[in-house]
């Protein structure tokens, strides 16, 4: 019953970015030219990795007590998902090199994945920096999970790891900037409610522990 419910919930969640583009843009309209087909799938793809990225970090943030709670059988669900949300961290930009070759008959994947800026020329391009940034975010993080059992990283691929939280948030301020599916019913309330958790959870995971310690050893000065 407990594998059940944890299934449905996250069906429900990984649903809820592809009825907004739906809702947004039906079927006959996004099929009606590649252009506006390849833009469908891009931003359809889009959502759905948002939704996957956060489901990773809430797994992987509480892992232990769901193993405990639910098996562990989650954890091969984790890693499993893992391989399906980079699929679509990875899609997402291809499309749009095949959106952009298709508008301008240029190919040129290096603007999309590497065309890294300090100053950007404009907003625009700001917006697309934070998704080039969190998307080598997700891949350095998906490689220290995959060579995590190698010696050299065993101990250290948990600090790569944490890599997700930070790309989570630039994710979130690029499909912000840059798309408008995120503004939209229903898909906003998940947006504004999965940054809330993911926030709480940076600050449970890694700031709260660090306060309680200085909190115990000016008690204990005092003491003394």
């Amino acid at each position: 019953m407990k594998k059940f419910l944890f299934y449905l919930t996250w069906l429900l969640v990984i649903s809820i970015g592809p009825l907004t583009v739906l809702k947004i843009t039906p079927l006959s309209v996004a099929l009606s030219t590649p252009a506006l087909t390849i833009n469908f799938f891009q931003r359809l793809i889009g959502l759905l990795g948002f939704s996957l990225l956060f489901w990773q970090i809430m797994l992987g943030a509480f892992m232990h007590k769901l193993i405990e709670k639910l098996g562990a059988w989650i954890f091969k669900f984790h890693t499993t998902e893992g391989a399906f949300t980079y699929a679509f961290v990875f899609l997402h930009p291809l499309l749009f090199v095949i959106l952009n070759f298709k508008a301008t008959g240029k190919f040129d994947p290096f603007y999309v994945f590497t065309d890294l800026c300090v100053l950007c020329q404009n907003t625009t391009e700001l917006f697309y920096n934070f998704g080039r940034v969190s998307f080598w975010l997700v891949t350095v993080a998906v490689l220290a999970a995959v060579l995590r059992t190698q010696p050299w990283l065993r101990n250290h691929w948990r600090k790569f790891h944490i890599f997700n939280y930070f790309a989570f948030l630039l994710v979130a301020l690029h499909a912000r900037g840059v798309g408008t599916d995120v503004r939209f019913v229903p898909f906003v309330w998940f947006y504004w409610i999965s940054i809330t958790i993911v926030a709480f959870t940076i600050f449970y995971k890694f700031l709260y522990p660090k306060f309680s310690k200085l909190f115990l050893s000016g008690q204990k000065a005092e003491i003394k």
